[in-house]
């Protein structure tokens, strides 16, 4: 077993390279484009580049069609993107890259179970740890990971530390049906990126330990992090297409952008919604204050 590595990366980052990485599973509700926003909002204030990346590493759930429409919605708010959109689709080859350097470290395995058979299970039990990857045909290859408490400082929700073998368990890098698992792909384009600050949605600050794991294996840099609170119904639920969210209506972008900000709770005045989206997003800029959000976990959708 390697010796643990604790701690964070200790690598001078360069100037601000924030990014939104949407899933082109349908189209932007009102809780993606407050996650856009937060994060735009963020690299702009720092003087900072923004990008977009498309998560399009699950086909199954992907909505023809929806890439674009998420791209069109976004220009329609005046979310304009720095640099080209990058597709994770077209990304195998680097995630097979950082697979075989992990494999090198003997981190990897394959996994024949099912579904079934993990059904109920918080963390994965192991049951497969044994096994050599000359017998991953038709199998999921997942990470080994060992006793390691680890922690970081999060600008939004503070404090924050998983204990890995216990909390997580082993975890997929790579699925049955080929496609690499979301937690490899986004450390190895962030790391690629030279994303240096990660605004995104709490629903995925339980992700984070195992990506400054794999950031630490791989030998990347560690971004910054900041995890806004996510949006819920009145239900309770997180908003998202799950729940039936309804879509942003594009052509109606000024109020879209002022709910955004009321949501981000940047007490936007309501005369902005009379005016421009460019001129809505100029005087976010000059306001944008994320310690409001510090300690929020959860707000609830209203009008």
């Amino acid at each position: 077993m390697p010796d643990p590595v604790l701690g964070v990366s200790e690598k001078i980052l360069p100037a601000y390279r924030g990014r939104f990485a949407p899933s082109p599973t349908g189209p932007l509700h009102l809780g993606s484009v407050v996650a856009a926003l937060a994060s735009f909002l963020d690299a702009r204030a720092a003087g900072g580049t923004w990008l977009v990346r498309m998560e399009d590493l699950d086909p199954p759930r992907e909505v023809p069609g929806a890439a674009s429409d998420i791209l069109h919605t976004l220009e329609n708010l005046h979310l304009f993107w720095d640099e080209t959109v990058v597709y994770q689709s077209r990304r195998s080859d680097a995630y097979a890259e950082a697979l075989d350097k992990l494999a090198q470290q003997n981190l990897l395995y394959p996994c024949h179970c099912s579904r079934l058979q993990l059904a109920g299970q918080i963390v994965y039990p192991g049951t497969c740890r044994k096994l050599a990857m000359h017998s991953s045909q038709g199998a999921a290859i997942r990470c080994e990971v060992w006793p390691q408490l680890l922690a970081f400082t999060d600008r939004l929700q503070g404090h924050y530390q998983q204990q890995l073998e216990t909390d997580v368990g082993d975890f997929v890098l790579l699925r049955k049906d080929g496609w690499f698992a979301y937690q490899l792909a986004v450390v190895v384009d962030d790391g690629w990126q030279a994303v240096t600050d990660v605004v995104r949605g709490c629903d995925l600050l339980d992700s984070t330990p195992r990506q400054i794991f794999l950031q630490q294996r791989l030998g990347l840099p560690q971004p910054r992090y900041a995890h806004i609170p996510v949006i819920i119904n009145q239900q309770g639920q997180k908003l998202g297409k799950q729940q039936f969210a309804r879509p942003v209506d594009a052509q109606a972008a000024s109020q879209v952008l002022w709910r955004a900000l009321d949501h981000l709770l940047q007490t936007p005045d309501p005369r902005l919604q009379q005016e421009h989206p460019s001129i809505i997003l100029e005087w976010a800029v000059q306001h944008w204050q994320p310690d409001m959000l510090q300690g929020h976990g959860e707000i609830t959708e209203h009008p």
